[in-house]
């Protein structure tokens, strides 16, 4: 049984199909679209022309080639690891041999953000569809307050602005992605806002959200000021879906927490956004919200499950994520959060493509490549390889390196 009808719950379904599992599989999910793919709801669904049905992942003929007991519009409301019963809120209990949990993430939230018309999250479909219609109405004349610049925060912020919105990206650094890209190519993304009239705002965080006539109003900051919106969007991060497993006995915190092979307790697993594991390349506790390890964790879940005893395999990638800002086609592969030194090798920020380096104890973390898919492929090889920093640095195509801190 699978719990999330997700990129993760799907591609642990189809796995266990093509891995040779013939029995009985239930598919669960909290909402009642079909499972569909979640990376463009920042992007291409905001735009018009674009249409729910071209997120779908499968087609209904091949969901129904994975003789799938499916079960959409049923959420999770709690787990007996005991009796091997899972409960959904329409009361059934449903017996399970083995269990995947793949229920994701849901929005940080600030105080007042459900209280308004016009306040918006962006997790579902459903949230997509509702902000692109407000966008549409802003259009010319409304402002638009985004509080959070991760990845979502930039790609709506790109997205809005190419539609004419007026837009202020709220963090905490007025250079977007900064923590994840360096201040360097940071610049580069703040330099590409600008151009298209977004403004970067930072400093004190966001308190809550201003209403007035049950309309959203703006939203009031940590130092008392105040931003005015007429639209306002959440994107301050996501928190593990994992509230229904209290009393399991399955072990949360950040996450399911999970061995190195992605079992979170007899029969249970966890694939996705809602899975925290021990990642054994690096020896850190490791949660990956990003659509590739999704699928390739799903995948992973299926294998083990499957596994002969003793058999199951550590789950060891090397995290890819990717996004398009504008005309910036943004590629990176490993870990480059926090990374001790950011070192670009290759192209440069003023021709609007490179690849860089990223280091931490002494060897190479991750790989970032702006507009230059084929060499940025090129180097993660460096990041397989755990790579000494000296060692990659010494053997790079560019002989003059710019440095720079995470």
């Amino acid at each position: 049984m699978v719990v999330g009808a997700s990129a993760a719950g799907l591609a642990a379904a189809e796995g266990l199909r093509l891995n040779g599992f013939d029995g009985p599989l239930t598919l669960v999910g909290g909402e009642r679209h079909p499972p569909y793919d979640r990376p463009p709801l920042s992007k291409l669904l905001l735009q018009d022309g674009w249409q729910p049905d071209r997120l779908e992942l499968r087609s209904a003929a091949a969901l129904r080639a994975l003789e799938l007991d499916l079960r959409l519009g049923r959420w999770a409301s709690g787990l007996d690891t005991g009796r091997r019963e899972l409960l959904l809120d329409t009361g059934e209990r449903l017996r399970y041999r083995a269990l995947v949990i793949a229920t994701g993430s849901t929005p940080r939230l600030i105080p007042g953000a459900r209280a308004a018309t016009g306040t918006h999250t962006l997790r579902t479909v459903d949230d997509a569809l509702a902000l692109r219609e407000t966008l549409r109405s802003s259009k010319g004349a409304g402002r638009l307050v985004i509080v959070g610049s991760g990845f979502i925060g930039n790609e709506v912020a790109a997205a809005a602005a190419e539609s004419g919105v007026e837009v202020t990206l709220l963090g905490r650094s007025g250079l977007p992605l900064a923590d994840v890209l360096g201040d360097e190519i940071g610049s580069l993304l703040a330099e590409s806002h600008r151009d298209h009239g977004v403004r970067l705002h930072s400093g004190a965080p966001a308190r809550r959200v201003l209403t007035g006539n049950g309309r959203t109003s703006g939203v009031e900051l940590q130092d008392g000021s105040t931003l005015p919106a007429d639209a306002v969007l959440i994107a301050a991060g996501a928190v593990p879906a994992v509230g229904w497993l209290a009393g399991s006995g399955i072990p949360t915190g950040d996450g399911v927490h999970c061995d190195a092979t992605l079992r979170a307790g007899p029969d249970v697993w966890a694939a996705g956004d809602v899975a925290g594991w021990t990642h054994p390349r690096t020896g850190l506790r490791t949660r990956i919200g990003h659509r590739t390890n999704a699928a390739e964790q799903g995948l992973a879940v299926a294998r083990n499950i499957l596994a002969a005893p003793g058999a199951a395999e550590p789950f060891d990638p090397v995290p890819y994520v990717w996004s398009d800002l504008y005309d910036l086609r943004i590629q990176i592969h490993g870990r480059t959060r926090d990374a001790e030194q950011i070192r670009i090798v290759e192209g440069g920020t003023g021709d609007r493509k490179l690849v860089a380096l990223c280091r931490a104890n002494g060897r190479v973390s991750g790989v970032i490549g702006i507009n230059l898919p084929r060499p940025t492929r090129n180097h993660r090889a460096l990041v397989v390889r755990r790579t000494p920093w000296d060692e990659a640095l010494a053997g790079s195509a560019t002989p003059a390196v710019r440095a720079t801190t995470a």
